[in-house]
């Protein structure tokens, strides 16, 4: 005879809740937005210039860009390379630090698959309703 073995998750405290709570809020605050996490992943790819960044973001603004680039800099996750040429050639690269990303990047990408595979069952099943 086999038992099935139940794991019943132990529900947090209000310390631990609030803890969390503020974790993510920080998170959100260096990484929310349209363009942080597609911009890291621009750079991720390859080091690029700022006109190449705007070809590969399609949408975004020239100052959100700067904007945003700046913010990120902050953060460490970019560094901003000035080459000395005629003219100055910035170069604008991920850091190691970006690279802490990936499994948040990893599991932000599998959770938009399932919600658009959600989505597109919720359209297709509202159609054949109204048929």
């Amino acid at each position: 005879m086999t038992m099935k073995v139940q794991y019943i998750e132990r529900i947090p405290d209000k310390q631990e809740c609030d803890s969390s709570l503020t974790s993510v809020m920080d998170t959100l605050y260096v990484l929310g937005g349209k363009w942080k996490l597609p911009l890291i992943l621009s750079l991720v790819q390859s080091p690029k210039r700022f006109n190449e960044i705007l070809h590969d973001l399609e949408g975004i603004s020239p100052k959100i860009l700067a904007k945003e680039l700046k913010d990120l800099e902050l953060n460490a996750f970019v560094t901003r390379n000035v080459v000395a040429t005629k003219p100055v050639t910035i170069i604008y690269e991920a850091t190691q630090y970006s690279l802490t990303l990936k499994n948040v990047l990893r599991e932000l990408s599998a959770w938009g698959k399932q919600h658009r595979e959600l989505i597109r069952r919720s359209i297709q099943r509202d159609r054949e309703t109204r048929n």
